[in-house]
This record gives structure tokens, sequence and C-alpha cells, in this order.
């Protein structure tokens, strides 16, 4: 039997970060069990039959503030230039998200020069105004501004989104459809920000080839991990295990949900092919106040392949996450019952010796960079 000194569950950002930074900074023997076909987790991305790069699990658009993680990514990957800029479907018309100066013009049309005033003089140029809290203002011509956010951007996508009214939501989840005082038309304002030019699958390749690293695909930590009867310590097929072990999957489902399965949405996707140069005007269009789909993403603007043939669409059904075969867990639903039944798993799992790293292991919410920048920070704590 191969000797390891660490064992990471989940080759997505979280464990492959984890990985390379224990393998080339530490000198250890590390192995990454995924239970998919593939690397990459939910950020992997393929060639359709059609040659078009697609993201199998959704778009997933690279920004951060934080240099750390973007000098970090850029040993793996050089970068597209993509600005990212989403546009809501409001009846006939298209008006940019977040909902910004140039879509205030577009909607109150005449009053928008005073309402772009009055919004700057409250909140400061720049500013990112949560909707909810633009709502409680006592200024009339505030709350119309507010009212229309709500009722066609923010309440029936929320409702799609998550399955309940937007007062029953975290408001760190409403707090990311804000309000943004400026004329940027770009969905995020970060400092970088783009496509890795090859796709994340390569990326993904290139951070994990290291001899140090071996890749098992096709693989449940459940089948190969376990708990040393007596003591409930980590275990390794059947023996103990005295490295780490750092676990970024679904925690519940490792301990087989002994106290009940933590809630979460899950997404359906249905892609389409394209006998068309372009299907959309931008890359991603939400549906606000229409349609049972949330959104729909048109790859080639991410992916900046408008020589291929044709142009391939995805369009995202979500729906309440059941456990069942071919469903994947995305999106934690936070609130006191959910997080106080997650401290129960997590106590569990630091009994077990586990290192939980990751949206699902962490039952949180986190971007491409926070996880980076997460999973630094374990690696170099563990160094």
């Amino acid at each position: 039997m191969a000797k390891y000194d660490t064992i990471i569950v989940g080759a997505g950002f979280a464990g492959a970060v984890v990985a390379r930074e224990l393998a080339e900074r530490g000198g250890e023997q590390v192995l990454v069990l995924d239970s998919r076909a593939h690397i990459g987790g939910n950020c992997y991305d393929v060639p359709d039959e059609y040659g078009i790069l697609i993201h199998q699990y959704g778009p997933h658009i690279f920004h951060t503030n934080s240099e750390k993680a973007y000098r970090y990514l850029s040993r793996f990957t050089e970068w597209l230039d993509y600005r990212h800029e989403v546009v809501a479907k409001v009846g006939d018309e298209e008006i940019p998200v977040p909902f910004n100066l140039n879509t205030l013009e577009q909607v109150f049309g005449g009053e928008a020069e005073e309402l772009a005033e009055l919004l700057t003089a409250q909140f400061g140029e720049g500013a990112r105004v949560p909707i909810l809290k633009l709502r409680e203002s006592e200024d009339e011509r505030l709350k119309k501004i507010a009212d229309y956010v709500y009722e066609n951007i923010f309440l029936k996508y929320t409702m799609k989104q998550w399955g309940k009214t937007p007062e029953e939501i975290d408001p760190a989840v409403s707090g990311r459809v804000p309000v943004v005082i400026s004329r940027d038309n770009r969905y995020f304002q970060d400092t970088w920000q783009g496509m890795p030019k090859n796709g994340y699958t390569a990326l993904f390749k290139n951070m994990l080839d290291h001899p140090g690293i071996r890749v098992k695909l096709n693989t449940d930590a459940r089948d190969v991990l376990g708990l040393t009867p007596g003591t409930e310590r980590i275990a390794y097929e059947g023996e103990p295990f005295e490295g780490n072990v750092i676990f970024t999957g679904a925690i519940d489902e490792f301990f087989d949900c002994r106290f009940g399965r933590l809630p979460y949405r899950s997404l359906r996707f249905d892609f389409e092919h394209l006998d068309a140069d372009r299907f959309q005007s931008h890359g991603v269009v939400n549906y606000t106040v229409s349609e049972e789909f949330t959104r729909i993403t048109e790859f080639k603007y991410l992916t900046d392949e408008w020589d291929r043939e044709g142009t391939t669409i995805v369009r995202e059904y979500p729906f309440a996450y059941s456990g069942a075969a071919g469903e994947i867990p995305y999106y934690a639903i936070n609130n006191s019952e959910n997080d106080a039944l997650y401290d129960r798993y997590r106590e569990l799992a630091e009994r077990a010796g586990l290192i939980l790293v990751g949206r699902l292991a962490e039952y949180k919410y986190y971007n491409i960079d926070a996880i980076v920048d997460r999973a630094l920070e374990v690696a170099a704590r563990i160094i």
C-alpha cells in the first residue's frame, strides 16, 4: 500500500489548491479522491459534441480583489480578458443588472437624473446598496426605485432560485443583488477578472500535475475511508490513518446523514445547440419575472469561440436537493436551524480528524477566489 501523508477528498478548487501546496511546498505525498470521472469539481468544462467549450455544471466567472488568489491561479493558466455583463429580461426590455445608474436611466427616463443625484448623495458614488436596505428608506423617491427593483429583478428570481420569499433568505444572499451607484455595467467590479484561456479543466490539470500528487477518480470516499471502531477516528482502507484528511465534500453524506440531511438548492441544466452565430445579446440573460428557469448562458461569450459554427446555450432550473441519484447540492440554505444541524456534523468531523474546506464541507457560499485563499491558508497552517 502506498504511503500517503495526506488524503484529500474532492478535486475542485479547495482540494486541488491544498494538494498542490502540500506536495510542492510541504514535500508530502498526497492522494486526491473524487467520486466523479473528472477533476475540477463544479468548475469542470469540456468541449461539447460541436466543439464548443461548455461549463457542465453552470457558468463560473473568475473575479477577485485578492492579488494573492489571482497570482496563485496565474501560475497554472493564462487569462482571457473577459468582462462579465448580465442583463435581465423584463417584458420586452433587457436591462443591466445589478441595477445601476444606466438601468435607472433606461427605466425611469426623465426622472433618472434627479434620482441618480439622490442616490449618490445618500449612499456615495460606487456604493452597492442591498435592495432590502433601500426598501427601508423613508424617502418615497428611493422607495420607488427599490420597489421597481424588488418586483422586477429580485422577488420572483429569488423565489425561483431559493423556493422562498426574500425575507426568509439569509441577508448575505440578498446582499448579492444590490443597487449599484455607478455606470459600470460589469456584473463584477473587481480588479482582476477573466476566464482561463484554455478552460478550467486545463487549469486543474496543470495544478495537479506534480509527482507528489496521485488522483483517483470514480472513487466514493466512503469506500476507502471510514471510522476506526471505538474511536471514530479516520481509517484508510481499514487501517488507522495518521496523516491529515482534507474533506471538501458534503459532510452530512459522508456520515450517512446521521443527524438528518442538510438542506441545499440544486440545479438542472438543459443544454441546447442552435444553428446560429449567437442566440442572445450577452453571455448571461436573467429571466427575473417570467419563465420557470432563472437564466440562459451562451458559452461563446465566455470563451471567445466565435469562430465555431453554431452556438450552445444552457437554461438553469433550480429545485430542492433531495439526495437522489444524479442530483448535486449547490447552495447551502443558511438559517439558524440548518446552521445548528451543520454544527453537529462539524463537531463530529473534527472529532474524527477531518479538516473541512469548501462550500459543501463548511456549508457556506464561497466564490472561487475566496476558496483559493481559504485553501492556501489551510495548507500553510498544515505545513
